[in-house]
């Protein structure tokens, strides 16, 4: 090796010893005689000092030495002079008197400085192998690497078998489109890139490996945005003879076992359960935030017969009126016109409008509509949403989804906007329960709401014939502050239950055989009962680190437009390798 320790090793217990180091100048410092180096590896930092009397030719080398310079340097560690200790990394106590400087490569001016924190993500992208040099960058890799070795390490020792699955593969309808790459052994077919592990780890079961994991890579061509990316990273998992419980036992042990040695917290087992429903009516999502409150409350009841017209007309026609409760922090007054933006900013989650009580008593409010409600009515609807003197109560007046996904961005909005987000902590739970199918509007068909391997809960079994839209799915979401982290399902492992899924999703059996054949005909062959979970790890380590966007622990990610700043990719390709492909290009007319 060209060094004999990383520049974040040297204590006070090499005091006297010669040792080599390598790595970039951080900061170079000329104090005349004297050039001090702060040399950097990802390891940590240590102080240089070039000595014109220890080698002149040495120090005279020294004087052209430039910030992100590689340098090797050979010398002896000593205790640093009294009054010049670093209590603030690990090797403050010591620093390293060169006796060679050898400079093994020079660096062009930097397009940004490393501790530079406002630098736009367009231009850290481009220089991406420059930004991956920042700490921040180095901890969240490092961190991410912690998780993928606890993961292997745990789930290793509850007799799970790693096996890697394809890449190519068949282009399968999975709810994202398929990333397809031509065969030029075979012309005019195509692979697809997978979307998932998700046939072949139930393949896997059928094969009798009743404990798979993997650590997946996933592939889907859709819209990208923080926590998307064209390819991620999945902890696929899938396990026989087991039910749900089963499943989030063992994940929970998982996720415990990673919290605790990668963020030395401890996580409350067994997490709680909610249901899909339950999630719905009071947070208006399938994946709430519980660090903070302001449930959201069913007033239906409350306002009926009001004889205020726009809440009549809803609860005549089938809708609901729900509301929540905010206490705005100290100091916050919110004006008329902050009650309009609020207003314009909700209707892009559908309702028509948002009405508003400042509330100033048991029973007594403040409102545009209040003349419309008497007292009795106006102290029932503030004991209902727990509201006290000073808050404020919103409401949506529409069906019941558009209400409560309205009310549910309303939360999430005044939570982050007000900092009422306590920093560190985390709340994780399952939901549980959810609807097998959702219902196509556009084209008057069920749709798998997770996907088409989704077993029904066995007491809804006969709901398929006369009521599919009321049948709840084996399935099952863990969520934590708001992200949904993975989710998984109990598989269907009947062939003639998956043949009438796909018909209900209409998939004629001739669809089915030649797009799931394989798996219909693996399903004939003595199929287990089976079940599994994917969580992704890009965004469990996002989570962990506290972090925004996903792009920020993954080592080069795409833009939201799927491009690399960095390689330039996707690009164009040589005429010839097209030709080989049996492809030809036909763009689409500019309009």
């Amino acid at each position: 090796m060209l060094r004999t320790v990383t520049c974040g090793e040297l204590d006070k217990s090499f005091v006297g010893k010669e040792e080599t180091l390598t790595g970039w100048v951080d900061t170079r410092r000329d104090h005349g005689n004297l050039i001090f180096v702060d040399l950097r590896d990802r390891w940590g930092l240590t102080q240089i000092v070039l000595n014109p009397q220890a080698n002149p030719e040495m120090h005279k080398k020294a004087e052209s030495l430039r910030s992100e310079f590689v340098i090797r340097v050979k010398g002896k560690v000593a205790a640093r002079p009294a009054g010049t200790v670093n209590s603030k990394i690990p090797t403050g106590e010591i620093e390293l008197q060169a006796e060679e400087l050898e400079i093994l490569n020079a660096c062009l001016p930097m397009p940004f400085e490393l501790e530079e924190k406002n630098v736009g993500e367009e231009l850290r992208l481009q220089y991406r192998f420059l930004d991956l040099r920042r700490k921040e960058m180095i901890r969240n890799l490092t961190l991410r690497h912690r998780v993928t070795k606890l993961v292997h390490e745990y789930l290793d020792k509850q007799g799970f078998i790693e096996v890697e699955t394809p890449y190519l593969t068949k282009s399968t309808p999975e709810g994202a489109r398929d990333f397809l790459v031509p065969s030029r052994l075979n012309p005019g077919s195509f692979y697809a890139l997978p979307q998932s592990p998700q046939l072949f780890k139930q393949l896997l079961m059928v094969a009798n490996y009743d404990r798979y994991y993997q650590l997946a890579r996933c592939f889907r061509d859709e819209d990208l945005r923080k926590d998307r990316q064209p390819e991620h990273t999945q902890i696929d998992l899938e396990m026989s003879f087991i039910d749900e419980e089963d499943i989030m036992g063992i994940v929970e042990g998982m996720v415990g076992h990673v919290f605790k040695h990668a963020k030395q917290l401890d996580i409350k087992l067994p997490l709680r359960r909610m249901s899909y429903k339950e999630a719905m009516e009071k947070y208006g999502s399938d994946k709430p935030d519980l660090r903070y409150g302001m449930a959201i409350s069913d007033l239906t009841s409350v306002f009926e017969k009001s004889g205020f017209k726009i809440f009549d007309e809803t609860i005549a026609n089938g809708g609901q009126i729900r509301g929540l409760a905010f206490t705005p922090p100290a100091g916050v007054e919110f004006s008329r016109k902050d009650f309009d933006d609020l207003t314009q900013w909700i209707k892009t989650y559908g309702p028509k409008g948002l009405a508003w009580f400042k509330v100033l008593g048991p029973d007594q409010v403040e409102s545009p509509i209040q003349k419309f409600f008497d007292t009795a009515r106006i102290g029932k609807m503030i004991a209902t949403v727990g509201a006290k003197p000073g808050d404020i109560v919103f409401m949506v007046a529409d069906k019941f989804k558009i209400a409560a996904v309205a009310l549910g961005a309303l939360r999430c909005f005044l939570a982050d906007k007000y900092k009422m987000i306590p920093e560190g902590k985390f709340e994780l739970l399952w939901i549980v329960d959810f609807p097998l199918f959702d219902w196509n509007e556009e084209e008057k068909r069920c749709d798998a709401c997770h996907h088409p391997f989704t077993s029904p809960k066995p007491e809804d079994v006969p709901l398929l014939e006369t009521d599919p839209l009321k049948v709840r799915a084996r399935a099952y979401d863990l969520v934590c502050n708001g992200t949904e982290m993975g989710g998984g399902s109990i598989r269907i492992h009947d062939r003639a239950v998956q043949s009438k899924i796909f018909n209900l999703l209409n998939l004629t059996a001739e669809q089915a055989e030649l797009q799931f054949g394989f798996l219909l005909k693996a399903l004939s062959f003595g199929a287990p009962p089976h079940g599994g979970l994917a969580i992704g790890l890009d965004r469990f380590v996002t989570l962990l680190l506290g972090l925004e966007s996903i792009r920020e622990v993954i080592a080069f990610p795409k833009t939201q437009k799927g491009t690399c700043l960095m390689t330039d990719a996707p690009s164009t390709v040589d005429e010839r390798q097209l030709k080989e492909l049996s492809v030809a290009i036909k763009l689409n007319p500019k309009t």
